[in-house]
């Protein structure tokens, strides 16, 4: 845009200075040209109307080269907006891919903490009914031992 802005400047000083230059040559043509006074005013009358019509040409010119800034500025404005919705649209796409894959992974992750709360809980299940087994054995043992030795006791009472 700052490039279109320097041509709108260049513009219009190229439109200033030809019709400053114009003005000059034209007057300065007039003044120093060897002519009677209805010849001068003629040409003086002549190049007023030139002049004249030199102005209207160049406010044309700027009310053209206006419209033209104007189309390209809305233009510009409507591609910016374009842009802009469309990066808006991927950020909220990338945003709820995002948010989706980090659920699933903590998801993923509660799952796997879950079975492996089961897996301890199984297992401490076994090992509990084992020792049980276990302990049940060494009582049951220890009763067989005891009762081996009251009876032996009494083998020994009796001899």
């Amino acid at each position: 845009m700052t490039n279109k802005s320097n041509d709108n400047i260049n513009a219009k000083d190229f439109l200033i200075g030809s019709l400053v230059g114009t003005l000059v040559g034209a007057s300065l043509a007039l003044l120093f040209a060897p002519k009677s006074g209805k010849e001068l005013r003629g040409d003086i009358n002549k190049g007023a109307h030139e002049l004249k019509d030199k102005a209207v040409e160049l406010k044309d010119v700027a009310y053209e080269k206006t419209d033209e800034f104007k189309k390209y500025a809305k233009e510009q404005s409507a591609h910016i907006q374009d842009i802009v919705t469309e990066k808006k649209q991927e950020f909220e796409e990338k945003y709820q891919e995002t948010k989706n894959m980090i659920k699933n992974k903590a998801e993923e992750a509660k799952k796997k903490a879950e079975d492996k709360v089961t897996e301890v809980a199984d297992k401490a299940e076994d090992v509990k009914d084992k020792a049980t087994k276990k302990a049940e054995a060494a009582v049951e043992a220890s009763e067989k031992v005891k009762d081996a030795i009251e009876e032996a006791a009494e083998d020994v009472k009796e001899k």
